[in-house]
C-alpha cells in the first residue's frame, strides 16, 4: 500500500471509530435516594464531637461527594414533607400540609369527600422520571397526603389487591417493605435500563438497634441540651438519638454494599437526606427549631465532585429539581426547589418551612431561615408546646410533667413548655444554637426581625398559605382516626374536635 493511500486509510478508520463512538447513547446515570426517618445529623461530617469518627460510611459519603450542612426540611414531620419533596413543591402550595390527611383506614379507597387532589397538570418526581425512561421503586413507605394511584408511580412494590386511592394510616408502602440489604433494582426486567429508586432506613426511629459492636453509647455518654429536665428517659432519648446516627452508618453500608455487588454502584448517584429531624426527643420532629428542621444531606457518585462542601441554604425541594436534572427529565416550572449543580444556581437568602395540625394535635407555626437567625411565627401561642398530643404515653412526657409537678424544673423549662408561647421567636443561630434566648423583643434586633417577618409574610402570599383551617371533612376523619386511642380520650384535646365528641 502507498504511504498516501495508508494515510488515508488510517484518517478515514479514525473517522469511523469516531463516528461510532458518537453514536453510541449515552448511559443515563442511575438516582437512589436513601431516606432516613427522623434523623438529625449528630454526625463526624457535622463537626458532631460525640459521634466523631464513628459515622465513617456517611462520613466518607460526604468526602467522596457533595456535603450541604445547611439543608433543611420543609416541614418537620413526615407526611407533610414527605409529601413535599415527591411533588418539588411546598406543601403549603398544594394543601398537602395537614399530617395525614386525604387518609382513611388501612385497606380502604379514600372517600371522594376526603380526598385531597394535586393542581391539575402536577406530577410527583417518580412520573417524571419515569417519562424521562427510569424504572421506578420505593422501599418504604409513601405517606402522601394526596390522592393517587401507586401504579403511576412505581414500577414495583405495590400490593396485588393494591386499588387506585387506597391510602390509609401509614400510607401505602412497598410490597415487602425490602430490606436494606436487597437490591430492589434487580427487579427491573431491562438491565440496562437506568432506574430511579427511594429506599428507607428506620433513621431515629429504629436504627440504634444496628450500632457496630462495642460502639453503643450508654444513656450518661451525652449531656443534655438545658432545655430538658435531667431525667432518665429524657437521658435515654437523647442518647438513642446519637446512637441512631451510629446504626444508620451500619444501614447505609449495607446499600452500598448490595449497589457494588450487584454493579451499579459506579454509574449511580446517591442522595443521602432525612425527612426531618429526631422523634425521641421533645421539640424537634413536629416543631420548627433547628432540631426538627436541620437535616443531613449529601450527594455523591457519577459527575459529583468529590470534596465539595457546601455551606449556602438548601431546602430539600432542591433534591427534587436536582433528581429531575441529573435524570434528564422534563423540569416543570411550578417547581420551588433549584438544581443544586447548576451554573445558575443562586443561593437562596432564606429557606422557609411550616407546621400545622400533626396527627390529632392542631397548631400552625412558619419559620423563616437565614444564614445567621431561625424567625419563628407561632398562630396558636396560646397552646402550650406540651400540649396534647401522640407522644403522651411515652416516659419522656410522663417523666416532664412528673418532674414539673415536683418543681424539678428550670424557669425557662417551666415557661418554655408550659406556659404561653410568644407569638414571634427570633434566634441567632451562632451565638444561640439551643435557641434560648428570644430576640423578638430585643430593641436592638428589630431592624433584623422585621426582615425576617416580612420574608416569611412575601413567601406565605407567594405560596398561597392564606392560614385557612382544616375542613370539617378532614378534622371529623382525624377525629375518627384517634378517638379510641389513649392518647386522645384521657387529653384536654384542642377544641375544634368537641363538636364531634358525644
Amino acid at each position: 500500500m502507498k504511504p498516501s493511500r495508508f494515510i488515508l486509510y488510517i484518517a478515514l478508520s479514525f473517522l469511523l471509530a469516531s463516528c461510532s463512538i458518537a453514536k453510541e447513547p449515552v448511559k443515563k446515570p442511575n438516582i437512589l435516594w436513601i431516606v432516613a426517618e427522623d434523623l438529625s445529623p449528630f454526625m463526624g461530617c457535622y463537626g458532631d464531637s460525640v459521634n466523631q469518627g464513628h459515622t465513617p460510611v456517611i462520613d466518607k459519603l460526604a468526602t467522596d461527594g457533595a456535603l450541604f450542612t445547611k439543608a433543611f426540611a420543609p416541614a418537620p414531620v413526615c407526611s407533610a414533607c414527605r409529601s413535599a419533596f415527591i411533588t418539588g413543591v411546598s406543601q403549603t402550595a398544594t394543601g398537602t400540609h395537614q399530617h395525614r390527611s386525604s387518609r382513611t383506614t388501612d385497606g380502604q379507597v379514600v372517600p371522594e369527600e376526603l380526598r385531597i387532589n394535586l393542581p391539575e397538570g402536577m406530577k410527583t418526581i417518580p412520573e417524571l422520571m419515569k417519562e424521562a425512561g427510569y424504572f421506578t421503586f420505593n422501599s418504604g413507605k409513601d405517606d402522601y397526603n394526596f390522592h393517587y394511584n401507586r401504579l403511576d408511580l412505581y414500577d414495583v412494590g405495590n400490593e396485588d389487591d393494591y386499588q387506585p386511592g387506597m391510602n390509609g394510616w401509614q400510607g401505602n408502602h412497598a410490597k415487602a417493605m425490602m430490606s436494606v440489604t436487597e437490591g430492589v433494582w434487580s427487579e427491573r426486567k431491562d438491565k440496562n435500563q437506568p432506574w430511579f429508586g427511594q429506599v428507607q432506613i428506620m433513621g431515629g426511629k429504629r436504627d440504634y438497634k444496628y450500632v457496630r459492636k462495642g460502639e453503643k453509647l450508654a444513656a450518661n455518654d451525652v449531656p443534655l441540651p438545658p432545655y430538658f429536665p435531667d431525667v432518665p428517659s429524657q437521658r435515654k432519648a437523647w442518647t438513642d438519638h446519637y446512637n441512631a446516627n451510629r446504626g444508620s452508618d451500619v444501614q447505609i453500608e449495607k446499600i452500598l454494599k448490595r449497589l457494588e455487588m450487584d454493579g451499579e454502584l459506579d454509574n449511580t448517584i446517591v442522595f443521602f437526606f432525612s425527612d426531618h429531624g429526631s422523634p425521641t426527643s421533645l421539640r424537634h420532629k413536629q416543631f420548627c427549631y433547628e432540631g426538627g428542621m436541620h437535616v443531613p444531606l449529601m450527594v455523591m457518585g457519577k459527575g459529583i465532585d468529590a470534596g465539595m462542601q457546601r455551606n449556602d441554604l438548601v431546602n430539600l425541594l432542591d433534591v427534587s429539581a436536582t433528581t429531575l436534572v441529573l435524570g434528564g427529565a422534563t423540569l416543570p416550572e411550578y417547581l420551588d426547589g433549584q438544581d443544586l449543580f447548576s451554573k445558575n444556581y443562586e443561593a437562596p437568602e432564606y429557606v422557609f418551612g411550616a407546621r400545622d395540625r400533626c396527627d390529632f394535635t392542631i397548631d400552625r407555626i412558619r419559620t423563616a431561615r437565614s444564614e445567621k437567625y431561625r424567625y419563628i411565627r407561632n398562630y396558636f401561642p396560646e397552646r402550650a408546646m406540651l400540649q396534647p398530643g401522640y407522644r403522651d404515653l411515652k416516659p419522656i412526657v410522663q417523666d416532664f410533667k412528673q418532674a414539673r409537678a415536683k418543681g424539678k424544673l428550670t424557669p425557662y423549662q417551666e415557661e418554655h413548655w408550659f406556659g404561653v408561647r410568644p407569638e414571634e421567636e427570633l434566634y441567632d443561630i451562632e451565638s444561640d444554637p439551643h435557641q434560648m434566648n428570644n430576640l423578638a423583643n430585643n430593641a436592638d434586633y428589630q431592624d433584623v426581625l422585621l426582615k425576617h417577618r416580612e420574608a416569611l409574610k412575601q413567601w406565605m402570599r407567594d405560596c398561597g398559605d392564606d392560614g385557612s383551617q382544616e375542613d370539617a371533612l378532614q378534622l371529623k376523619a382525624t377525629y375518627e382516626l384517634w378517638k379510641d386511642r389513649k392518647q386522645f380520650k384521657g387529653a384536654d384535646v384542642n377544641p375544634e374536635y368537641h363538636q364531634f365528641m358525644k
